[in-house]
């Protein structure tokens, strides 16, 4: 028996082998590509993006379409719909809204004008690039205005060197309005330059409409606190992380309930990666990884008696529900992927545990090609822990055939390595061009081995 060993990150280019009905690259990059704008005030339609990317132009084009939660035929829209909007004001009369602005000098000219032509960037201390966008001097700030034409907003954190929404993911998630539209809650981490690159303890701040005073709802946790939410019925919940300076610690659910912190999902052993309050405000909906994929679970809300939380999962199999958009009736809308079939719209019946399938934007491409298979595995490391690792198969599989094998090993360790379907990094079309592609789900970082001695059959 052969005895594998891998070190490190191993990265191949394949080419298209360009076989009729196999996912080759220019299909993958001819799909459209489908994002939730959200549901409708009534809860009858869902809207919703797709992009379909130009590769001679090198850019995408973009329609937005509406499609009633049932499913059926969508309709392209190029008018506003009433969309359940947690950026307008509960009144009606304030939107909120984010803008960058400009408080330091960063580029030569900022400190030379004489040097019309440099292309140079000055920075004092790190943070001098998150990711892969340079720091420019400017800052996102939360604004609010009046909701009619024209109207000048309002900077909530006026002349300060910080970020809302977050570098470099965060976006409309991030800042809120308390349910009596007098205050706003934002997520920052009000912190600069070394400092700022050193620690990931975001808080909860809230700023004060009428004393313009602003104050910190989260201070001594240490975490990330992110994600701010709202219930029906008045209680702000949130995502939390416990440590400064580990950004892939466990990330759970709290509850400001009259002052105290409840943990809802401390008894659980799982981590929270995006959630909704239930409409009536007794529950809270939540994705999850678990055994190798992204599902659907929910955790009540027992306030402060003595009933501890409970956590269950709703939805089971081989796919990712990879964000909730909101709700109709009993029904949730989610989004769902797996290695087969890029993003699209579902509903989800909690009681029956039963999926919908509400858009089918790229089913002209799944009929024309054929479906790799996706097996787990499980194996034992050189630390002696079962680790569960995806095999994913070419179309038309002889196991009589020896065949390649590629290694796919992902950077993190924030996340699982789940039934994703990716434009970039996509298993299916790698193992649609003859390899047998087998993927670990635990992380593989530089220099440390993952060694098995069980041969793929």
């Amino acid at each position: 028996m052969k005895k594998w060993s891998f070190l490190g990150i191993y990265i191949l280019g394949v080419s298209s082998a360009g076989a009729q009905n196999l996912l080759s690259p220019e299909q993958l990059w001819s799909m459209g590509r489908v994002s939730a704008l959200g549901v409708t005030t009534d809860g009858k339609s869902v809207v919703y993006k797709v992009s379909i990317p130009d590769m001679k132009e090198n850019k995408s084009n973009g329609k937005t379409y509406r499609i009633s939660v049932e499913g059926g035929d969508p309709v392209e829209i190029s008018e506003p719909v009433d969309l359940v909007d947690k950026h307008l004001s509960p009144d009606g009369s304030r939107l909120l809204y984010d803008e960058a602005v400009r408080l330091m000098p960063v580029s030569g000219t900022d400190f030379y004008p004489e040097m019309e032509k440099t292309s140079a960037r000055i920075y004092e201390s790190l943070h001098y690039r998150h990711w892969d966008t340079w720091r420019d001097g400017t800052f996102n700030h939360v604004f609010y205005r009046e909701n009619k034409p024209d109207s000048k907003g309002t900077d909530i954190m006026k002349d300060e060197p910080y970020h809302t929404p977050q570098l470099p993911f965060g976006g409309g998630e991030d800042y809120i309005w308390t349910p009596d539209g007098k205050g706003i809650i934002y997520v920052c981490k009000k912190k600069f330059g070394t400092d700022y690159a050193r620690s990931t303890n975001t808080d909860l701040y809230r700023f004060d409409l009428v004393t313009e005073k602003t104050t910190n709802l989260t201070e001594g946790m240490m975490g990330y606190d992110t994600e701010p939410a709202y219930s029906s019925t008045g209680y702000l919940a949130w995502l939390s992380m416990r440590r400064d300076g580990y950004e892939a610690d466990k990330n759970d659910i709290l509850v400001d309930v009259k002052g105290q912190k409840l943990n809802l999902t401390a008894g659980w052993d799982g981590t929270v990666t995006q959630y909704q309050w239930a409409p009536d405000g007794k529950k809270i909906y939540f994705t999850a990884p678990t055994d190798g994929t992204l599902q659907l679970f929910e955790v009540d809300f027992p306030g402060l008696t003595k009933k501890l939380p409970v956590v269950k999962q709703l939805s089971n199999g081989f796919f990712d529900v990879t964000g909730i958009v909101g709700f109709s009736g009993s029904k949730i809308i989610v989004t769902r992927t797996d290695f087969n079939h890029a993003t699209e719209l579902f509903s989800f019946e909690p009681v029956s545990a039963k999926f919908e399938q509400i858009t089918r934007v790229n089913d002209r491409f799944y009929n024309q090609t054929k479906e790799v298979k996706a097996e787990k595995r499980y194996v034992t490391t050189t630390d002696g822990k079962k680790m569960l690792v995806w095999v994913l198969f070419p179309p038309d599989f002889d196991a009589t055939k020896k065949y390649p094998a590629l290694l796919y090993c992902q950077g993190g360790p924030q996340s699982a390595l789940t039934q994703f379907f990716s434009f970039r990094w996509n298993l299916a079309l790698m193992a649609s061009q003859g390899y047998v592609v087998v993927a670990p789900n635990r992380r593989g970082m530089p220099g440390h081995g993952v060694e098995w001695n069980e041969q793929i059959s």
